[in-house]
């Protein structure tokens, strides 16, 4: 063998430990990416539930203190509009007709704080995408 064999011969070894050693950072790196990303999700998520539970909470309170006054108010009102001369049975009417328009309007403003699309992760979604995009540039240029 002469030398210029020996040199092309630890050249191409030299090469080849180079690749190996751009691949394995190169999924070291998009092992660190993807944890990354998944802590981003698990606190994205945490801080959604939590904020759902927050909701459900207020809700719930709002509607039990909201049930007592409304059964004073109501005695009241049903009171006061009998007091102007129409019959207890049309003033009670009157009144629990207007509380169930007031509680349904309640229970939509609920429902609409609660749903799915505000408590999915939309940060992690868009880093993902921003990532996606990253690596896609990275490919092409090479």
């Amino acid at each position: 063998m002469s030398s210029t064999d020996t040199q092309s011969t630890d050249g191409a070894r030299r090469q080849i430990r180079d690749t190996g050693t751009l691949l394995s950072d190169a999924v070291r790196q998009v092992i660190a990416l993807v944890r990354g990303e998944m802590d981003l999700f698990r606190a994205e998520l945490d801080q959604n539930v939590k904020k759902a539970g927050t909701a459900v909470g207020l809700l719930v309170g709002g509607i039990v203190m909201l049930l007592v006054a409304l059964n004073v108010l109501a005695g009241a009102a049903v009171s006061a509009i009998a007091e102007m001369g129409l019959a207890p049975g049309w003033s009670a009417l009157i009144v629990g007709g207007a509380l169930l328009i007031l509680a349904a309007i309640l229970v939509q403003i609920g429902q609409s704080n609660l749903k799915l699309a505000s408590l999915a992760p939309t940060r992690t979604r868009k880093n993902l995408e921003r990532d996606r995009e990253t690596v896609a540039k990275e490919l092409s240029n090479e």
